[in-house]
């Protein structure tokens, strides 16, 4: 279930996960979902995910897809599975008419860097980002 391999990639960052199955149907289910999931299966169930987000860049009219999250299962792990997801989630953005994606990754996760490097993305210099919490 997606729900676990959140879970896992969070605690594979550091990271107490608070998501729960509730959340997670409103924000892939709902009649205009928030994020779209991709799913790499196997025989004994999932092995991967793909979270997308839409981006836009209004002044210059361009829409984007953020790939917010990339997950594969340890024992899935070198074979295919990831880039076969970042191939998906790039068909998914194109076929919604965007003209870019953006991934990021923890300062540390060289290979992550270098799987996005060889995936084609180009390392871009991060904008500030502020936020504030909505009560």
């Amino acid at each position: 279930m997606v729900l676990d391999l959140a879970h896992a990639l969070a605690a594979y960052h550091g990271d107490t996960a608070t998501l729960t199955l509730a959340a997670l149907e409103r924000d892939c289910l709902d009649p205009t979902p928030w994020l779209t999931l991709l799913v790499a299966e196997g025989a004994t169930g999932l092995r991967g995910y793909a979270a997308l987000c839409p981006q836009m860049q209004l002044q210059f009219g361009a829409r984007g897809m953020d790939l917010h999250h990339l997950f594969v299962c340890d024992t899935a792990r070198g074979r295919g599975i990831g880039k076969a997801l970042v191939e998906a989630a790039l068909e998914h953005a194109k076929a919604r008419g965007c003209s870019y994606m953006t991934v990021a990754t923890d300062t540390k996760n060289r290979r992550a860097q270098g799987f996005y490097r060889a995936a084609g993305f180009d390392q871009i210099t991060p904008d500030p980002r502020f936020r504030r919490r909505l009560a």
